[in-house]
């Protein structure tokens, strides 16, 4: 049971959760009311091996950023550690390379290949992006948070471009179309965005083993202070971004996702910004990146209204 458990906290079991979520909220809450003649049980199908090829890559990419940071985890998080400590490091190479390889079989089973093939390249190009962002683009200045940022933005994308072939996913071809373009791109922008925001946090949280090991993340090169205003700015940049949909969707009287919108995204985000000049210990850093997960939730489960209002 303790190897078990080890595993599951290895593969971070509640952000492969928290994926799963985000692409079946997607599927059934914006996709189905959509287009609801499409929904076939072979699309049905498809869309599961998608989402366990997304946790296969995914639960690949913590095993190998572990991997790669056993001496800087010794001073960050040595409590958490799992590789060299519960799970031997072979053994540890060895399941990302298996779940690496079923994520990229899984996507060619998920897709028509004749039609998508593009897709199964991409989860590839995944696959190589997580392993070099843990030996090299993590300990450099922006790139390694980019990187992450927009594989999360990708776990809903994928989605998006499963439906629709790429010579016409962006050409209005019916009324539901654009529909569906504004809102994939609204979510993978909300889900970019505030990436970029907790990467930075979790790098100020980080900087002692960081520096110790010579990354050269934002805190380290530009100080705590500029990396400080960096995520302001892109607070401020989510909030007014959201604060003008909000406006947008008034006009068709939904009330509740603007009610549910300010009080669980915009209020906590205000919150977050006036707590990020206070803070100065990794414990404040933590509790904000905690914060900014919480928000993340509420906002993937936002869509939930969307079922409501174009389907019901």
């Amino acid at each position: 049971m303790r190897l078990i458990a080890a595993f599951f906290r290895l593969i971070r079991l509640p952000n492969l959760l928290f994926i799963a979520l985000t692409q079946s909220l997607f599927q059934f809450c914006i996709y189905l009311p959509l287009y609801p003649d499409a929904m076939s049980q072979q699309d049905i199908i498809w869309f599961v091996l998608l989402v366990l090829a997304s946790l296969f890559i995914a639960a690949a990419g913590y095993i190998i950023n572990d991997y790669f940071d056993i001496n800087i985890d010794e001073v960050n998080k040595p409590q958490k550690m799992v590789v060299d400590k519960i799970i031997r490091r072979r053994w540890a190479i060895a399941w990302h390379f298996m779940l690496s390889v079923a994520g990229i079989l899984l996507t060619a089973l998920a897709v028509p290949l004749r039609e998508k093939w593009y897709l199964v390249l991409v989860n590839i190009a995944c696959v190589a992006l997580l392993w070099l962002y843990s030996t090299r683009f993590k300990k450099g200045l922006l790139i390694g948070n980019v990187v992450i940022s927009l594989l999360t933005a990708w776990t809903i994308l994928i989605v998006f471009f499963s439906k629709l072939s790429l010579d016409n996913a962006f050409a209005p071809g019916s009324s539901s179309q654009p529909k569906f373009f504004r809102f994939a791109f609204l979510y993978a922008g909300f889900a970019f965005i505030i990436s970029l925001v907790r990467e930075a946090v979790k790098d100020m949280e980080d900087i002692k083993g960081d520096e110790k090991y010579g990354c050269r993340t934002m805190p380290i090169v530009w100080g705590i202070n500029a990396t400080k205003v960096y995520v302001a700015v892109w607070l401020i940049v989510l909030i007014v971004m959201l604060l003008i949909i909000q406006v947008y969707i008034l006009q068709f009287q939904w009330w509740w996702p603007v009610v549910y919108t300010l009080l669980l995204i915009i209020l906590p985000l205000g919150y977050i910004f006036k707590k990020l000049y206070r803070a100065s210990s990794p414990e404040d850093y933590r509790w904000l990146s905690n914060r900014i997960k919480w928000v993340m939730l509420s906002g993937i489960l936002s869509m939930v209204f969307f079922y409501f209002y174009l389907y019901l």
